[in-house]
């Protein structure tokens, strides 16, 4: 395992099989994630964009196994996390922690918000009972809450703060790692520009890597060190954010690019948008070889029918999985 690499990742793949008719019988499967590999560097804030359905999501709870892989290896600090008991992940989740995409359905209405900040702190014995309510002081300040809030239910908190609230509740073991499963989707504006700046937090002031999920390329571009691109299930590119934006190399990564906006009526101008031809295929019926070539407007032959390309380093760690590059 390279030293410098909190995660290694390599032939990860996950297969949900899928249910039908009156017996419910198995009718078919879904490759959600096929034979994915990426590393996520320590103290960095990888992005992970693409398409809704790609396997972004899925891809985010493998790793901290939330939902066990099909096959594949998920390497934590030298040790494969798919050889781990029930036991040892319990023990792990100081170090791993997930924020969800919707902060108000990932929070019990039932429970206070200083409860659920300190359940945490109380489910995996980090700290003694009487340090709990000063740790949970700590963590509303931190993330910008009014301590004085503790006692008030998620009902009575905007959209905004109840992010904050589910980022205090995952800060709150110090873990090292952190996941945000798209954490602005549901915000306006101003809220989404304020919890970014706690992701960038995260990073900068508690030396925690992260790896965020979006479908917004603006987010990803604002937070991350590096971006990993998804289509269908597969990474097709990775690079550090300013090149990926500035020179994309796969034909689906220039799509997405070109379709961002621009307040600037130069670039706007400009840029050329990318019209993708045809329909995402069915998950359930992926095309095979390259996954994109039903779609691809720089389609080249049977080799993309026939063979699936695999990520290629064109230079300055920048990986491209197309058979353009090599053709």
């Amino acid at each position: 395992m390279d030293e410098g690499n909190l995660f290694e990742v390599r032939n990860l793949t996950k297969i949900f099989p899928v249910f039908g008719g009156v017996f419910l019988k198995k009718v078919g499967e879904v490759k959600a994630v096929d034979n994915v590999e990426f590393d996520i560097r320590e103290g960095e804030i990888l992005g992970l964009v693409g398409e809704s359905g790609c396997g972004k999501s899925t891809v985010g709870r493998l790793l901290l196994r939330l939902i066990d892989a099909t096959s594949g290896s998920i390497t934590y600090q030298g040790k494969n996390l798919l050889d781990y008991s029930l036991g040892d992940m319990k023990d792990l989740r100081k170090e791993i922690q997930m924020v969800f995409q919707d902060p108000f359905s990932s929070l019990n209405p039932r429970i206070s918000v200083g409860s659920t900040i300190a359940d945490p702190l109380v489910a995996l014995k980090v700290l003694e009972r009487k340090d709990i309510a000063p740790r949970v002081k700590e963590l509303m300040e931190l993330v910008g809450l009014d301590p004085a809030l503790a006692k008030k239910y998620p009902h009575e908190f905007s959209g905004g703060d109840r992010q904050r609230i589910g980022i205090a509740t995952a800060l709150a073991v110090g873990p090292k790692f952190v996941f945000f499963d798209e954490p602005v989707s549901a915000l306006d504006v101003s809220a989404q520009a304020q919890i970014l700046n706690l992701v960038k937090f995260a990073r900068d002031d508690l030396h925690i890597t992260v790896l965020i999920v979006a479908h917004n390329l603006s987010v990803v571009e604002y937070v991350s060190d590096r971006v990993a691109v998804m289509y269908l299930g597969n990474i097709v590119e990775v690079a550090r954010t300013e090149i990926l934006y500035r020179s994309p190399e796969h034909p689906y990564t220039k799509a997405l690019m070109s379709a961002i906006p621009s307040v600037d009526p130069d670039v706007a101008r400009s840029r050329k948008e990318i019209i993708l031809q045809g329909e995402i295929p069915s998950p359930l019926n992926a095309p095979s070889g390259c996954k994109f070539h039903t779609r691809c407007p720089g389609f080249i032959g049977d080799i993309c029918v026939h063979e699936e390309p695999k990520l290629v380093d064109i230079g300055d760690s920048h990986q491209v999985a197309c058979h353009l590059m090599t053709a």
